[in-house]
């Protein structure tokens, strides 16, 4: 009886193992199937657009690829917080698999590369490369310090500039003549002579000119560089070397300074405009508050689209004035960029998916859902109708001033340093030393080499 006991019992632990084995083989094919179609799901990370159509375009883009590959996507846009929502994501080890700030290769990009965070995707670029520019080639060349090695660390997809956007149908009622200045000088006194002549009429609350002068948006240090390089003020040589303490380079600091705040001094430009967010210059002047502005993109014109009579009519795109030597002027541009981080889960179907979206007949309606916002940077995207259209006299102008005239990349493509100051926003914070806490414009420009030879010595 003891002997048949222990072999029930024996029977009864065979039956139980088996149960446990047979259940854990049933579910173990399961999990191990989850677990892989979790990880061929793409994430992207993508500042959003302007205007739904242009995160529609993407969308589109993004669903003929899944469709092509059987690749699953999931993307999200973000606002104006997605460089934190990156360097967070970057600290905690769970970056997405691609992304894009539309403000990444001023400030965070060059840094990362330097850093080796970013992934090499020269891969990516070298079967297109043909189809793009020397310019915006070095605009994605950048540094690892790292491996000590230059390389290409993000994907170039298009361009940005500045415009000058003003109301024609109050400049009319100026009576100053439709013709706008050419001349430096003549230029910029046109502006304060017909908010003169508009406060007489009785339009107290109209300011000439809607100059960005705060810390708190990125468009105050993007207009003051291309101030700086009307003036060929070159803070940095070819090679990137730090120029600031030079006594030339600092006295031309200091009188370009004092020549810029005097407009806010003077009456001309908007109060608030020291506490301008990137959108409020666009909200100034689409309220008709000031005559001018200049903006780093083609926001305020496509905004207003829809809007014939404005769109066609009452507003204006126009260049910039000659140079104060005379000379026509020089457009800085930034090219937008996407990147890989090193820790990305899937860096090689991110780049698979950047491939699908460089070839020119995905990009070019990508481009084209920012209606006009952003601009090509491949040679054979241009000579699509769009961009050259006389019967738009905004697209069309831009479209002359970036293909065109010169341009030339922002100070940090030379060396990654620069985005820092960028991204501290020095020239915002010397105006407001300036403008809010009373000091000379010898002082903040001491204050700005101290920090800025601070900045380099650092990389």
């Amino acid at each position: 009886m003891i002997i048949i006991r222990h072999k029930f019992l024996a029977i009864i632990l065979l039956f139980i193992l088996s149960f446990i084995l047979v259940t854990c083989s049933a579910s173990q094919p399961q999990n191990s199937v989850q677990k892989s179609q979790s990880d061929r799901v793409l994430t992207i990370w993508w500042n959003r657009g302007f205007y739904p159509e242009q995160d529609e375009a993407l969308q589109k883009v993004i669903a003929n690829w899944q469709e092509k590959t059987n690749n699953k996507v999931e993307i999200s846009f973000f606002s104006n917080d997605i460089l934190a929502a990156g360097t967070n994501a970057l600290a905690a080890g769970e970056p997405p698999d691609i992304f894009f700030s539309s403000i990444g290769e001023y400030t965070l990009i060059p840094q990362w590369a330097w850093e080796g965070k970013l992934v090499d995707v020269s891969d990516v670029i070298e079967p297109v490369k043909n189809l793009y520019t020397d310019t915006v080639l070095k605009s994605v060349y950048l540094y690892n310090n790292v491996e000590s090695k230059y390389s290409n660390y993000a994907v170039p997809i298009m361009e940005q500039g500045l415009h000058i956007h003003y109301w024609y149908d109050l400049i009319r009622e100026a009576n100053l003549g439709a013709e706008i200045p050419k001349n430096w000088d003549e230029f910029w006194q046109y502006w304060q002579n017909a908010q003169k002549n508009l406060r007489q009429q009785g339009k107290t609350n109209i300011y000439g000119l809607g100059l960005p002068m705060s810390i708190d948006g990125t468009d105050t240090s993007i207009v003051f560089e291309q101030i700086l390089e009307a003036n060929n003020l070159q803070i940095l040589d070819k090679q990137g070397q730090l120029q600031i303490d030079k006594p030339g380079v600092r006295q031309k600091i200091i009188e370009i300074l004092d020549w810029y705040t005097s407009f806010y001094k003077n009456g001309y430009v908007p109060p608030n405009a020291v506490n301008w967010r990137n959108s409020d210059n666009n909200t100034n002047f689409l309220n008709r508050n000031s005559l001018m502005t200049i903006n780093p993109s083609m926001s305020i014109p496509s905004s207003q689209q829809e809007d014939k009579e404005i769109y066609l009519n009452q507003m204006r795109t126009i260049e910039f004035p000659n140079n104060p030597n005379g000379a026509k002027p020089t457009y800085l541009v930034s090219i937008k960029q996407p990147v890989i981080f090193t820790s990305s889960a899937h860096p090689k179907l991110a780049k698979e998916f950047l491939l699908y979206l460089l070839q020119p007949e995905n990009l070019g309606s990508y481009i084209k859902g920012a209606r006009g916002r952003y601009f090509p940077i491949m040679p054979q995207l241009w000579e699509d109708p769009f961009w050259r259209d006389t019967k738009d006299p905004h697209i069309s102008e831009a479209s002359q001033q970036l293909s065109a005239s010169k341009t030339r990349l922002f100070k940090n493509s030379i060396n990654p340093a620069y985005s820092q100051v960028n991204s501290e926003n020095i020239w915002g914070k010397a105006m407001r030393q300036i403008l809010i806490e009373g000091l000379s414009s010898t002082e903040v420009t001491d204050i700005a080499i101290e920090r800025i030879t601070e900045i380099f010595s650092q990389w």
